[in-house]
């Protein structure tokens, strides 16, 4: 499976963890079929933000409400940061994957892209996405 999604976007999901470089920043990735259309940053409402993240249910709730309307896309998945350490799933991750979403994770190394599907490679929850990065029309 590929994801695409613009240079533009994954500079500005880089940009968000660099602007927090403590904590786990997060948000969510609009579009359809393996196609980002829009990032959404959301705040990280996680009891422990350095270690965890739980993106606002809020901003989920308003997103999924907007796709219904019509008015953006719908939520694929999401990003977060893991301030020092890799751009895999971790453990927590895997615990809290809902099968069929996107995960784009920050790391010390770049960003990777991951499909929370049971029976993956990661974690027995997770198969890494090759990324396409593109330019925007």
């Amino acid at each position: 499976m590929n994801l695409r999604i613009s240079r533009a976007m994954l500079e500005d999901v880089a940009a968000h963890a660099a602007r927090d470089p403590t904590l786990e920043v997060c948000g969510l990735l609009l579009g359809e079929r393996g196609v980002v259309e829009a990032i959404r940053p959301c705040a990280n409402v996680a009891d422990d933000p350095a270690r965890r993240f739980e993106i606002d249910p809020a901003a989920l709730f308003a997103a999924h409400k907007a796709a219904r309307r019509g008015e953006a896309a719908a939520p694929i998945g999401h990003y977060h940061s893991h301030p020092s350490g890799r751009a895999e799933p971790s453990m927590c991750d895997a615990a809290a994957a809902e099968p069929g979403t996107l995960w784009l994770i920050v790391g010390e190394e770049g960003v990777r892209a991951w499909i929370a599907r049971p029976g993956g490679a990661r974690h027995d929850m997770f198969d890494e996405v090759t990324i396409l990065s593109v330019d925007e029309p």
